[in-house]
């Protein structure tokens, strides 16, 4: 524009644009939103990744909560109630974790059980079979659902009062507390002793054995059609409810569901059932949650540190360093993780303990992908204008490596440390399953040893190594879910994205 365009304006070619307001920059009407917050909104789009981490959250209160509200602990165990399917009286209205199964019987088999509950019927009080006493037929549970076929017949039996009585040894204090229990509560433990021992055709061992029966097994009935007896009796003809071993002892016959409510206060009932050993699935399975997520998450925050750190310096360096570094990477990403697990184990764990040597197996070389991605970037973002102005500045290179460079790899090393997760119980699972790591104890399990321990009941009693297997299936899938949700919430590039 030259001077002649200028003389051509006159003064009424201009006029005010707010002649009386004041000009000020105006207040935002929202708030500035963060790199974190900015990824939390992202991230609560992602419905799959919402109803992962809700998933996780359930199984850790579950891990956490369970073992101060369960009538059992660890150290429980109860042979006798092995392999036992769900029960629960609550759930039991509801056709849910009844504790009772179908069965198919023959008449000798049918008429065993059914033997169990007339036994059980016994008036202690009165020394006499009375059905119309005690828990009688129901203690049994044996309900006929299907008409005999070839000598079968199909039946409901209970799992858990199916064990019917057992021979115990106590000691005359335990006899003498059993005997007020019984007058405390009228619940009766103790029950005749059985003389069975002149005949071949019983099973000596077989506290269930209380009638009479023929060469074949079968019973024997009287005029009326009752079962006879073969209950110990004195000289006066009063049965014996107890047989001296020794001067400290006595051998007694009892109804075991009753003598478990005598030595636990309360009446046997597992949620997930047992497993082969008597022990509540339930109470190890939180503990096996606990276990695998402790040492999911502290491997994870151990690659997490030494892998930032290894990763940082490669990056930042490069050349000569970043080459040697890489190298010894290469090496470790080269020794199989399952060897080193087993060797860790055979030479480590006796001196350092199991788990200490499967977590340095863990971190030996689990660090290794953190580093890489760390790595890539330092390389894409030291280039960049802001931290050549920070040197510029004067900066230094620890400055420049955690203020300026290593902020923008956050993202990617969160999301890289919760996907380590899965993978690690994925690992301690196989290593389980597989019997190189055993972590099986009354103090301590976790999900793997449960899914071994339950592979050899698998056909009989799936029961037992469901549950793990869904915690498991669950786990890896939520946390798979919950890490990509993650990783697209902290994408640099979707920053300020409206979906």
């Amino acid at each position: 524009m030259n001077d002649t365009q200028f003389s051509t304006l006159n003064a009424e070619d201009f006029r005010f644009a707010q002649r009386t307001d004041k000009i000020r920059d105006k207040k935002p009407e929202t708030k500035p939103v963060g790199y974190f917050r900015d990824a939390w909104r992202r991230f609560k789009k992602n419905k799959a990744s919402i109803v992962a981490l809700c998933i996780i959250v359930f199984l850790i209160l579950f891990s956490l909560i369970v073992p101060l509200f369960s009538q059992y602990d660890m150290s429980f165990s109860d042979p006798v109630y092995r392999n036992k399917i769900p029960k629960n009286s609550a759930l039991a209205h509801i056709g849910i974790a009844t504790g009772v199964y179908e069965k198919e019987l023959n008449t000798r088999a049918l008429e065993y059980y059914s033997a169990i509950g007339i036994g059980a019927s016994y008036d202690k009080a009165a020394d006499k079979e009375d059905n119309a006493q005690g828990i009688g037929s129901e203690y049994a549970a044996i309900r006929k659902i299907a008409g005999k076929t070839v000598d079968r017949t199909v039946v409901k039996m209970d799992a858990y009062l199916e064990i019917g009585f057992r021979y115990m040894s106590v000691t005359q204090a335990e006899y003498d507390d059993i005997l007020r229990f019984e007058e405390e509560t009228g619940l009766q433990v103790l029950y005749p002793m059985v003389d069975i021992y002149s005949s071949e055709v019983y099973d000596k061992e077989d506290a269930n054995y209380w009638f009479k029966v023929d060469e074949r097994g079968r019973a024997v009935t009287d005029a009326n059609g009752n079962l006879e007896d073969l209950y110990m009796r004195d000289e006066n003809g009063s049965v014996v409810y107890s047989v001296s071993r020794d001067v400290s002892g006595k051998t007694v016959r009892v109804l075991y569901y009753n003598y478990f409510v005598y030595q636990n206060g309360f009446e046997p009932e597992f949620l997930f059932g047992t497993n082969s050993v008597g022990q509540d699935i339930v109470v190890r399975l939180a503990s096996g949650i606990r276990l695998s997520l402790l040492l999911a998450f502290g491997v994870s925050i151990i690659n997490l540190f030494i892998g930032a750190i290894y990763g940082t310096i490669e990056g930042y360096y490069g050349g000569t360093t970043d080459l040697i570094m890489e190298r010894i990477v290469d090496i470790l990403a080269g020794l199989p993780f399952i060897v080193v697990a087993t060797l860790f184990q055979m030479h480590l764990a006796n001196s350092a303990g199991i788990i200490p040597s499967l977590l340095f197996a863990f971190v030996l070389i689990g660090w290794i992908g953190t580093s890489r991605r760390v790595r890539t970037q330092f390389y894409r973002f030291k280039g960049q204008e802001y931290v050549l102005a920070a040197r510029t500045l004067g900066a230094g290179n620890l400055r420049l490596m955690f203020k300026h460079i290593f902020p923008n790899t956050l993202g990617t090393i969160i999301t890289s440390s919760v996907l380590v997760i899965p993978n690690v119980i994925f690992s301690e699972s196989m290593l389980s399953y597989l019997g190189i790591v055993n972590l099986s104890g009354t103090t301590m399990t976790s999900i793997g040893a449960m899914l071994s321990d339950g592979q050899a009941v698998l056909s009989s009693f799936p029961h037992v190594i469901f549950f793990p297997a869904l915690v498991i299936s669950l786990l890896m899938i939520s946390f798979n879910l919950f890490g990509n949700g993650l990783r697209d919430a902290f994408n640099p590039s979707l920053r300020g994205v409206d979906e």
